[in-house]
Protein backbone atom coordinates (compact mmCIF):
# COMPACT_ATOMS: atom_id res chain seq x y z
CA UNK A 1 0.00 0.00 0.00
CA UNK A 2 1.58 3.23 -1.05
CA UNK A 3 2.20 6.14 1.45
CA UNK A 4 -0.75 8.43 0.25
CA UNK A 5 -3.27 5.80 1.55
CA UNK A 6 -3.91 5.10 5.15
CA UNK A 7 -7.48 3.34 6.75
CA UNK A 8 -6.60 5.44 9.89
CA UNK A 9 -5.99 8.83 8.68
CA UNK A 10 -4.33 11.58 9.98
CA UNK A 11 -5.97 14.66 9.37
CA UNK A 12 -4.53 16.46 6.25
CA UNK A 13 -4.23 19.75 5.30
CA UNK A 14 -7.21 20.66 3.02
CA UNK A 15 -5.92 23.92 1.79
CA UNK A 16 -5.62 23.81 -2.10
CA UNK A 17 -4.86 26.63 -4.08
CA UNK A 18 -3.60 25.52 -7.39
CA UNK A 19 -3.00 22.31 -9.82
CA UNK A 20 0.48 21.53 -7.96
CA UNK A 21 -1.89 20.23 -5.35
CA UNK A 22 -2.89 16.81 -8.08
CA UNK A 23 0.87 16.16 -8.26
CA UNK A 24 0.36 12.69 -6.40
CA UNK A 25 -3.32 12.40 -7.71
CA UNK A 26 -3.91 7.91 -8.05
CA UNK A 27 -5.87 8.46 -11.73
CA UNK A 28 -6.39 4.89 -13.03
CA UNK A 29 -8.89 6.04 -16.03
CA UNK A 30 -11.05 8.74 -16.96
CA UNK A 31 -14.61 8.93 -18.47
CA UNK A 32 -14.56 12.18 -20.34
CA UNK A 33 -17.88 13.02 -20.55
CA UNK A 34 -21.23 11.83 -18.65
CA UNK A 35 -24.79 12.66 -18.22
CA UNK A 36 -25.74 10.06 -15.72
CA UNK A 37 -22.89 9.94 -12.98
CA UNK A 38 -23.23 12.95 -11.33
CA UNK A 39 -27.35 13.99 -11.30
CA UNK A 40 -28.61 17.34 -13.08
CA UNK A 41 -24.57 18.27 -14.49
CA UNK A 42 -22.50 17.19 -17.02
CA UNK A 43 -19.79 15.97 -15.41
CA UNK A 44 -16.23 13.72 -16.11
CA UNK A 45 -15.43 10.60 -13.58
CA UNK A 46 -11.92 9.63 -12.31
CA UNK A 47 -11.37 6.52 -10.86
CA UNK A 48 -9.32 6.26 -8.28
CA UNK A 49 -6.76 3.32 -7.92
CA UNK A 50 -7.55 0.89 -4.83
CA UNK A 51 -9.73 -0.86 -2.69
CA UNK A 52 -9.47 -3.32 -0.18
CA UNK A 53 -12.77 -4.71 -0.79
CA UNK A 54 -13.70 -7.96 -3.06
CA UNK A 55 -17.73 -6.62 -3.82
CA UNK A 56 -18.67 -10.33 -6.29
CA UNK A 57 -20.53 -7.70 -8.51
CA UNK A 58 -17.98 -5.41 -8.98
CA UNK A 59 -17.48 -4.66 -12.98
CA UNK A 60 -14.52 -2.05 -12.24
CA UNK A 61 -11.99 -4.90 -10.78
CA UNK A 62 -8.83 -3.35 -12.59
CA UNK A 63 -9.00 -0.61 -10.06
CA UNK A 64 -8.57 -2.77 -7.09
CA UNK A 65 -5.00 -3.27 -6.73
CA UNK A 66 -3.66 -0.59 -4.41
CA UNK A 67 -0.53 2.04 -6.47
CA UNK A 68 1.97 1.55 -7.23
CA UNK A 69 0.68 -1.86 -8.65
CA UNK A 70 -1.98 -0.65 -10.36
CA UNK A 71 -2.11 2.30 -13.29
CA UNK A 72 -1.81 5.68 -13.13
CA UNK A 73 -2.91 8.04 -15.76
CA UNK A 74 0.41 10.94 -15.79
CA UNK A 75 -0.22 14.07 -14.25
CA UNK A 76 0.30 16.04 -17.21
CA UNK A 77 -2.56 14.22 -19.15
CA UNK A 78 -5.19 14.87 -16.24
CA UNK A 79 -4.35 18.78 -16.25
CA UNK A 80 -4.61 18.92 -20.11
CA UNK A 81 -8.28 16.76 -19.36
CA UNK A 82 -8.89 19.47 -16.49
CA UNK A 83 -8.36 22.69 -18.62
CA UNK A 84 -9.59 21.57 -21.49
CA UNK A 85 -13.19 21.24 -19.93
CA UNK A 86 -13.16 24.61 -18.41
CA UNK A 87 -16.74 25.99 -19.17
CA UNK A 88 -18.03 22.78 -20.96
CA UNK A 89 -18.39 20.49 -17.66
CA UNK A 90 -19.96 21.30 -15.04
CA UNK A 91 -18.07 18.70 -12.15
CA UNK A 92 -16.20 15.96 -11.55
CA UNK A 93 -16.76 12.80 -10.33
CA UNK A 94 -14.20 11.09 -8.34
CA UNK A 95 -15.00 7.28 -8.41
CA UNK A 96 -13.24 4.13 -8.08
CA UNK A 97 -11.76 1.80 -6.78
CA UNK A 98 -12.69 3.63 -3.62
CA UNK A 99 -11.74 7.28 -3.39
CA UNK A 100 -12.06 7.61 0.17
CA UNK A 101 -9.16 5.41 1.28
CA UNK A 102 -6.76 8.06 0.00
CA UNK A 103 -5.67 10.50 2.57
CA UNK A 104 -5.11 13.08 -0.06
CA UNK A 105 -8.66 12.59 -1.53
CA UNK A 106 -9.75 15.96 0.37
CA UNK A 107 -6.69 18.09 -1.40
CA UNK A 108 -7.43 16.86 -4.52
CA UNK A 109 -11.09 17.29 -4.76
CA UNK A 110 -9.76 21.24 -3.51
CA UNK A 111 -7.84 21.37 -6.18
CA UNK A 112 -10.35 20.78 -8.87
CA UNK A 113 -12.87 22.55 -7.57
CA UNK A 114 -10.51 25.40 -7.98
CA UNK A 115 -10.27 25.59 -11.08
CA UNK A 116 -14.19 25.88 -11.72
CA UNK A 117 -15.82 22.26 -11.11
CA UNK A 118 -18.31 21.18 -8.62
CA UNK A 119 -17.32 18.17 -6.97
CA UNK A 120 -19.47 14.68 -7.34
CA UNK A 121 -18.35 11.49 -4.71
CA UNK A 122 -19.03 7.87 -5.56
CA UNK A 123 -18.49 5.81 -2.56
CA UNK A 124 -18.96 2.83 -0.64
CA UNK A 125 -18.36 4.48 2.85
CA UNK A 126 -15.68 2.01 3.86
CA UNK A 127 -13.86 4.97 5.23
CA UNK A 128 -16.41 7.20 7.43
CA UNK A 129 -13.78 9.16 9.38
CA UNK A 130 -12.39 10.87 6.09
CA UNK A 131 -15.46 12.37 5.23
CA UNK A 132 -16.00 15.31 7.65
CA UNK A 133 -13.22 16.34 5.51
CA UNK A 134 -14.31 15.57 2.41
CA UNK A 135 -18.81 16.17 2.53
CA UNK A 136 -18.17 19.91 2.79
CA UNK A 137 -16.13 19.64 -0.52
CA UNK A 138 -19.08 17.82 -2.26
CA UNK A 139 -22.06 19.01 -4.56
CA UNK A 140 -23.26 15.40 -4.54
CA UNK A 141 -22.41 12.10 -3.55
CA UNK A 142 -23.92 8.61 -4.44
CA UNK A 143 -23.31 5.88 -1.38
CA UNK A 144 -23.41 2.48 -2.46
CA UNK A 145 -25.86 0.03 0.22
CA UNK A 146 -24.45 -2.97 -1.02
CA UNK A 147 -26.69 -5.18 1.79
CA UNK A 148 -28.09 -5.18 5.28
CA UNK A 149 -25.60 -3.83 7.37
CA UNK A 150 -24.82 -7.00 9.58
CA UNK A 151 -25.05 -9.09 6.48
CA UNK A 152 -22.46 -7.10 4.24
CA UNK A 153 -19.54 -9.71 4.16
CA UNK A 154 -21.48 -11.86 1.61
CA UNK A 155 -20.82 -8.73 -1.00
CA UNK A 156 -17.52 -7.45 0.07
CA UNK A 157 -15.89 -10.56 1.51
CA UNK A 158 -14.68 -8.22 4.18
CA UNK A 159 -15.35 -8.72 7.69
CA UNK A 160 -17.65 -6.29 9.65
CA UNK A 161 -17.58 -4.27 6.56
CA UNK A 162 -21.24 -3.19 7.19
CA UNK A 163 -20.81 -1.12 10.45
CA UNK A 164 -18.45 1.15 8.75
CA UNK A 165 -21.09 1.85 6.30
CA UNK A 166 -23.80 2.61 8.85
CA UNK A 167 -21.62 5.48 9.91
CA UNK A 168 -20.86 6.57 6.29
CA UNK A 169 -24.61 6.61 5.87
CA UNK A 170 -25.53 8.97 9.34
CA UNK A 171 -22.60 11.27 7.86
CA UNK A 172 -23.67 12.04 4.59
CA UNK A 173 -27.63 11.91 5.76
CA UNK A 174 -26.60 14.81 8.49
CA UNK A 175 -24.21 16.47 5.59
CA UNK A 176 -27.25 18.29 4.20
CA UNK A 177 -24.75 17.44 0.98
CA UNK A 178 -27.85 16.18 -2.36
CA UNK A 179 -27.40 12.40 -2.19
CA UNK A 180 -28.36 8.86 -2.88
CA UNK A 181 -28.20 5.62 -1.62
CA UNK A 182 -28.37 3.28 -4.36
CA UNK A 183 -28.07 -1.01 -4.01
CA UNK A 184 -27.23 -3.36 -7.02
CA UNK A 185 -29.09 -6.23 -7.47
CA UNK A 186 -28.67 -9.95 -7.88
CA UNK A 187 -31.19 -12.78 -6.89
CA UNK A 188 -27.90 -14.60 -6.17
CA UNK A 189 -26.81 -11.85 -3.16
CA UNK A 190 -30.14 -10.00 -2.42
CA UNK A 191 -33.36 -11.54 -2.04
CA UNK A 192 -36.43 -9.27 -2.01
CA UNK A 193 -36.68 -9.80 1.95
CA UNK A 194 -33.39 -8.28 2.43
CA UNK A 195 -33.66 -5.36 -0.11
CA UNK A 196 -37.14 -4.12 2.10
CA UNK A 197 -35.21 -5.08 5.38
CA UNK A 198 -32.88 -2.68 3.79
CA UNK A 199 -34.53 -0.02 2.71
CA UNK A 200 -36.45 0.52 5.87
CA UNK A 201 -33.79 0.40 7.91
CA UNK A 202 -32.54 3.27 5.57
CA UNK A 203 -35.70 5.03 5.87
CA UNK A 204 -35.57 5.26 9.74
CA UNK A 205 -31.61 6.68 9.61
CA UNK A 206 -33.69 9.45 7.34
CA UNK A 207 -32.47 8.30 3.60
CA UNK A 208 -35.90 10.23 1.38
CA UNK A 209 -33.40 8.91 -2.14
CA UNK A 210 -33.12 5.55 -2.96
CA UNK A 211 -32.54 3.44 -5.96
CA UNK A 212 -32.45 0.06 -7.14
CA UNK A 213 -29.76 -1.00 -9.97
CA UNK A 214 -30.14 -4.66 -11.57
CA UNK A 215 -27.11 -6.76 -12.17
CA UNK A 216 -25.19 -6.48 -15.89
CA UNK A 217 -22.31 -8.58 -16.34
CA UNK A 218 -20.21 -6.32 -18.41
CA UNK A 219 -16.96 -6.70 -16.85
CA UNK A 220 -17.64 -8.48 -13.81
CA UNK A 221 -15.13 -11.22 -12.85
CA UNK A 222 -17.03 -13.34 -10.43
CA UNK A 223 -17.83 -16.47 -13.22
CA UNK A 224 -20.70 -18.03 -11.04
CA UNK A 225 -22.65 -14.32 -10.71
CA UNK A 226 -22.32 -13.64 -14.51
CA UNK A 227 -23.76 -17.80 -15.00
CA UNK A 228 -26.67 -17.06 -12.77
CA UNK A 229 -27.62 -13.66 -14.59
CA UNK A 230 -30.58 -14.07 -16.20
CA UNK A 231 -31.70 -11.46 -18.55
CA UNK A 232 -34.99 -10.11 -18.14
CA UNK A 233 -35.48 -10.78 -14.32
CA UNK A 234 -36.26 -7.79 -12.39
CA UNK A 235 -37.92 -6.32 -9.21
CA UNK A 236 -41.42 -7.93 -8.83
CA UNK A 237 -44.27 -4.71 -8.40
CA UNK A 238 -45.35 -5.49 -5.24
CA UNK A 239 -41.56 -4.77 -4.23
CA UNK A 240 -41.62 -1.61 -6.05
CA UNK A 241 -45.00 0.14 -4.97
CA UNK A 242 -43.47 -1.29 -0.97
CA UNK A 243 -40.29 0.79 -1.74
CA UNK A 244 -41.93 3.75 -3.63
CA UNK A 245 -44.13 4.13 -0.61
CA UNK A 246 -40.88 4.15 1.74
CA UNK A 247 -38.75 7.01 -0.14
CA UNK A 248 -39.87 10.40 -1.31
CA UNK A 249 -37.75 9.33 -4.67
CA UNK A 250 -37.13 5.72 -5.40
CA UNK A 251 -36.58 4.36 -8.94
CA UNK A 252 -35.13 1.38 -10.52
CA UNK A 253 -32.63 1.78 -13.25
CA UNK A 254 -32.90 -2.06 -15.74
Amino acid sequence: MSGNISLNPKKPDVVAHSAADLNDICVAGITPFTTIDFPGRLAGVFYLQGCPWRCRYCYNAEFWPMPPSGQKIPLEKILSYLDSRRGQLDGIVFSGGEPTIHERLPVWMAAVKTMGFEIGLHTGGMVPERLPLVLPLCHWVGLDIKAPFGAYEKVTQVTGSGDAVRRSAELVLASGVDHEFRTTVHPAILSERDILEMARDLASMGCKRYALQMFHPDHCSDKELCRNAVPGVSISMSLRNALAGIFAAFEVRE
